[in-house]
This record gives structure tokens, sequence and C-alpha cells, in this order.
């Protein structure tokens, strides 16, 4: 696997959150509805979107971290502004960009697993540090593994495990005990 070619992003350096979306801030399985848009297919009960708050309020510490789409919406709807539409107004402003960029090879892309996706951004961005929330945790780089917050595929981000661990990492990255 190699590094993903592609013009260097606007926003670099700085402390980065990649965010993926299905199976992070709602489950995994989410279905395209012809003319009305994604939905959560299931289990019942669970809505689109319904961790952004909480995500927010993890974030609420750390005003400088800024966030990286890694999600797959991208592709799907070509455009940042408009797949940053759903979080909530505090999240949104801390959108820089995402790991899919529409001057990319999306076939070239695809073929890479997530983790190589991220890995392709971090070379790009350079960021001072970075983490990734994500339930994809397959193929990632070895030297990666540590940057990975696993989510529960259906729970997403919300379980205590996930939330101590992204609190633990976020804290390290700002050099704190």
């Amino acid at each position: 696997m190699s590094t993903i070619p592609t013009p260097p992003p606007v926003a670099t350096g700085g402390l980065i959150l990649y965010l993926d979306y299905d199976g992070v801030l709602h489950p995994k399985n989410v279905l395209m509805r012809p003319g009305k848009g994604p939905y959560v297919g299931s289990p019942e009960g669970h809505a689109l979107f319904e961790n952004c708050e909480l995500l927010e309020k993890v974030l609420l510490p750390y005003p400088d971290v800024r966030i990286v789409l890694s999600t797959s919406w991208v592709r799907v709807f070509k455009n940042v502004a408009k797949v940053s539409r759903r979080l909530t107004p505090e999240l949104r402003a801390r959108v820089v960009g995402a790991t899919y960029h529409r001057d990319m090879d999306e076939v070239l892309f695809t073929q890479n697993p997530r983790g190589m996706q991220v890995w392709s951004d971090v070379l790009r961005r350079k960021p001072l540090d970075w983490l990734a929330l994500d339930d994809d945790y397959f193929d990632w780089p070895a030297h990666c593994v540590d940057k990975l917050v696993r989510t529960h595929p259906i729970l997403g981000m919300s379980t205590p495990v996930v939330l101590a661990d992204l609190r633990a990492k976020l804290a390290l990255m700002h050099g704190e005990p």
C-alpha cells in the first residue's frame, strides 16, 4: 500500500481528530432511501448523528482540536460543507477538510483501507498530533494503531470504554497526565 496522491490541503499543522460518521456518531448500518437520503437501518431506536452532542462535550476542553472527516459520506455527497451540515454548529466550525478530495483518484482511494486513507492525509496535512475516531480497525498501519480510538459499531462513541479512551488520548495529546 502506498500513500494516495493529491494536492496539499488548505489547512495544515495543528491538532487533528479524524472523524468517521457510521459506527461513531450513529450505528454503522446506514442505508440510503432514494429521494429522502440516509437513515439508520437497524437497530431501531437509533437516529443519525445521535452522538454529536456527546462529541461536542468531549471536545469542549480542547478548542484547538480541528476535525478532518474520514467518512465515506464525503465521497457519496461530493462536498465537505454539505456533509458537515448535519453536525452541530460547534463541531461544524472545527471541520477543516476530509481525507478524500475530489482531485483524488476515487478508485485508488477506496482500494486503500481506512487506516491508510487517514495516514495518507496525516502525511499531507502534517498535524502536530492526531487521533482517529473510527469503528474500522482493519489493516491500519502498525505505527498508527495507538492513534485510533475504536468505537462500537452500534453504540458508536457512546460506550464508557470508548469515551474513556478518547478522553485519555485527547489529554495525552495536550500534554496532560
